[in-house]
């Protein structure tokens, strides 16, 4: 039994210590740009870091508890045996305690009372509707076995008109703005999904739902599919370009708007020609 105990003993420190090292380690903790590790890009996901901490450091301190109890519960009641081997005192059982399964009750209760509630501003600034920003959509998203299909608004600044401009995996805007976009899917369940920003919403078929997000670092991010959507699902991400200002994104968007209308030609030529 002592062994158990050590054993047991081992592992809580090995997790306590590996709890202490993450958020030093970039490799370990939540995904943050490469040039600074320690730097969220994005409001939404300072205020998600900040509840992930406080999480977290509730239910280390509750593992720590416990794991000390279980340690000296077990080296305290084990069996006791003099030098020659004999027992000196058996090994003490208990079935149970009412007051102690009425404590452990009420204060996880408590706890997850006080999660629920101190959580509730920053779940609506980030998903409720009536919280979305009153700003011009920058695309409509559509998520389909294995790919995202983004629509951005073309010269009139208006989506599903005629000039649209159509990319795929191709995710583009500006630092320090607000990007409203509208997520959709052809087919099943994906999961739009920023790490680096901690954005992570469901793309339900028959559904448009409304997700925004910012970033205050121009730079290169990741887009992935967090949901099981089927045999591709390993390939289904994006690149997520952020620009330093306007001027960089209008002159992207105008570059493909100009690929695509040559394109579009190219196939109406050869159309005619057959």
């Amino acid at each position: 039994m002592r062994y158990w105990s050590v054993l047991f003993a081992l592992a809580a420190i090995f997790s306590v210590g590996a709890f202490l090292y993450a958020p030093f380690s970039p490799d370990w903790w939540l995904p943050n740009p490469a040039s600074d590790y320690r730097h969220v890009v994005s409001t939404f996901g300072r205020e998600i870091d900040s509840l992930y901490l406080i999480i977290l450091i509730i239910t280390g301190v509750v593992f720590i508890g416990t794991q000390v109890v279980l340690v000296w519960e077990s080296f305290r009641f084990a069996d006791q045996k003099d030098e020659a081997g004999k027992p000196v005192r058996p090994a003490q059982y208990f079935h149970g305690s009412q007051r102690l399964e009425v404590i452990w009750t009420i204060i996880p209760a408590a706890i997850l009372v006080f999660i629920a509630l101190y959580q509730m501003g920053t779940w609506a600034s980030i998903k409720f509707r009536s919280s979305a920003p009153k700003v011009p959509p920058l695309a409509e998203i559509t998520g389909r076995q294995f790919q995202w299909v983004m629509r951005y608004p073309g010269p009139d600044g208006k989506l599903n008109t005629q000039d649209d401009l159509f990319t795929v995996n191709d995710l583009h805007f500006v630092k320090n703005r607000t990007a409203l976009i509208y997520l959709k899917s052809s087919d099943v369940i994906h999961s739009f999904f920023l790490p680096q920003m901690r954005i992570k919403q469901d793309a339900v078929p028959g559904l448009t739902i409304p997700v925004w997000f910012d970033a205050d670092t121009a730079g290169k991010y990741d887009l992935a599919c967090a949901e099981l959507c089927g045999w591709g699902h390993y390939k289904m991400r994006a690149n997520v370009t952020v620009h330093e200002t306007d001027e960089e994104f209008r002159k992207w968007l105008n570059e493909k708007l100009a690929e695509q209308n040559q394109s579009q030609l190219t196939m109406a030529t050869v159309s005619q020609e057959r």
